[in-house]
């Protein structure tokens, strides 16, 4: 039996985890927390899961949430004008149903699930120093935790990297009792507020920790009125400051918005990330080799939701990498072989997230505003979530989505 050592407790890690685990390979996963600490901690993230994604999980019976969270069924998409109106306003359908569960609900349950089938656990934070100690005593070590120590074994790719610092300032918060959201009949959708020179306010349903809820995430230009959460406020005190900012620059939202309440104590999150894509394969002082997935090598900004979909298709491409590579050594070669494969997904991901981090060119308004007169251009669009190669196929190209803009109007 083949064994492996997974560093990070993520989608990416948990994934990995319990699918090698079902095929009887040896896996010792290390997380930093218990099941209880990520239960009483903050939110991690936005995350949003589209049927590509779901169907993997519902393939490994990971999908546990399928009668409990609400259905996104659709997303709607504005773009404020001059005067601060909505130019821009449509609702598309999505072709199979996305899901948000919070990873507070989803890691806690999912380490749980695989102790309870064997899986051996150990709860710390490693350093480089004792991952290289515990490294001797498996055949691959892959690490999918993206920040600290760990992380500085993977060199950035700068070739692949073109920022250096982040494009938005993040504030997320996790509400409930929304006008228009799950509290109402209307259509469970995704939605999309882009806000020229200000940013973006995106929202939609999800599960909590007990029950529906709807997330909200600022996504602000630094320097500008939406990057206002420096000072890590309390939550209650950055939910005030939401809402007044909302009331300014987005009144349809803050209208929906306006009598909204936090889940809970740990409902909001701030932060910023720089879009950085790092080499697969790092070198521990013993020579050692170790693999990184997911945020540790391919790190995007959330703007385009596509976090915790790439980090699914990365664990079930590196799953299928190791299933097909049997008893050969888990080489150098392997490694970046592996990581290649996750590339040829995760660059049209990486390509159109750095891509919605600038101003919108001319094309990308002329297809919004198209969108809103032919439905099937926004049901591409909404559909692009799921399939992102689609996005770098047309979206991010002038001459293709004028060619479909203009077949769709005949």
């Amino acid at each position: 039996m083949r064994s492996v050592l997974i560093v990070g407790a993520g989608q990416s890690g948990l994934q990995l985890a319990l699918t090698l685990q079902a095929q009887d390979y040896d896996v010792t996963l290390v997380s930093a927390r218990t099941p209880e600490e990520i239960r009483g901690g903050r939110v991690m993230s936005t995350q949003t899961m589209y049927y590509r994604a779901l169907e993997i999980e519902r393939r490994h019976g990971l999908e546990l949430w399928d009668d409990t969270a609400p259905r996104l069924t659709g997303l709607r998409m504005s773009v404020a004008g001059p005067d601060g109106e909505r130019a821009v306003d449509w609702l598309a359908p999505l072709k199979g149903y996305a899901l948000s569960v919070d990873q507070r609900v989803k890691f806690a349950a999912w380490l749980e699930l695989f102790a309870e089938r064997g899986g051996k656990i150990d709860h710390r934070a490693l350093t480089v120093s004792e991952l290289d100690e515990m490294a001797g005593d498996f055949d691959l070590v892959v690490v999918a935790a993206g920040g600290g120590e760990l992380g500085a074994l993977f060199e950035r790719d700068p070739q692949r990297s073109p920022y250096a610092e982040p494009q938005r300032a993040l504030a997320v918060a996790y509400v409930r009792g929304t006008r228009g959201g799950t509290d109402s009949d209307e259509p469970s959708a995704a939605r999309f507020n882009a806000l020229a020179g200000i940013g973006e306010v995106i929202s939609f349903p999800a599960q909590t920790l007990d029950g529906q809820c709807e997330i909200l995430l600022l996504e602000g230009v630094p320097g500008g009125p939406l990057d206002a959460f420096d000072d890590r406020p309390a939550p209650q005190q950055q939910w005030e400051r939401t809402l007044g900012l909302l009331r300014e620059h987005c009144p349809w939202e803050f209208d929906r918005f306006a009598e909204a309440e936090l889940t809970d104590e740990g409902a909001t999150l701030t932060g910023a990330v720089t879009p950085t894509v790092k080499k697969p394969i790092g070198q521990m002082p013993s020579g050692r080799l170790v693999l990184g997935m997911g945020d540790s090598v391919v790190l995007n900004d959330p703007i385009t939701g596509q976090g915790s979909n790439a980090a699914c298709q990365g664990a079930q491409i590196y799953l299928e990498s190791v299933l097909e590579h049997a008893d050969g050594p888990f080489d150098w070669d392997w490694m970046q072989r592996t990581f290649d494969r996750y590339w040829d997904f995760a660059q049209h991901i990486t390509r159109w997230a750095n891509a919605a981090l600038q101003p919108p060119p001319p094309h990308v308004l002329e297809i919004f505003g198209a969108a809103g007169k032919l439905p099937a251009v926004g049901e591409r669009f909404a559909d692009g979530f799921a399939n992102p190669d689609d996005m770098t196929s047309w979206f991010l190209d002038p001459d293709a989505a004028g060619a479909f803009i203009a077949e769709c109007a005949a």
